[in-house]
């Protein structure tokens, strides 16, 4: 699988967290109800200073490797501001380099097909922060995704 090395600027983020991890059999329905609340409830409209409307799914706070625990979060690029919505949380995705790959096709699937890839390679990660950037807000085949993952110096 494809991917270029890209050094980030750190980036400040506003959104929805909870904890799972990869092996457990609630882990979709933990990661698609905080997307639901995130938009379906708007907590996406109610966040301020949007620095840009791209939607993020972050994966932080790692137990350990890909298959241990870690905070997955809902969220977008924010600037401070005096309020923020209910149950949001701030976090930093740091900055440093990452392994960049750029997924079309429909989200849900051609998500889940490169995360398998990616956890098969052997890439030096340093499972501090991966995240998905969503271009658009298209779910059929026509979306594009840019997976950020977190690489060792």
């Amino acid at each position: 699988m494809n991917y270029e090395i890209v050094n980030l600027e750190e980036k400040r983020v506003v959104g929805l967290a909870a904890r799972t991890n990869n092996q457990s059999p609630e882990m979709g329905a933990v990661i698609g109800g905080l997307w639901e609340k995130f938009y379906g409830e708007g907590v996406y409209a109610q966040i301020e200073n949007k620095t840009s409307d791209k939607a993020l799914g972050i994966y932080t706070d790692y137990a350990g490797g890909a298959m241990d625990d870690y905070t997955i979060m809902v969220a977008c690029e924010a600037a401070e501001s005096e309020t923020m919505p209910k149950d949001t949380i701030v976090k930093t995705i740091p900055a440093g380099r990452y392994a960049k790959f750029v997924v079309k096709g429909d989200m849900h699937t051609a998500v889940a097909n490169c995360w398998m890839e990616i956890w098969s390679m052997d890439l030096p990660r340093t499972f501090i922060s991966d995240f998905e950037e969503y271009q658009d807000d298209c779910m059929d085949g026509d979306a594009e995704i840019h997976i950020y993952v977190g690489l060792k110096k």
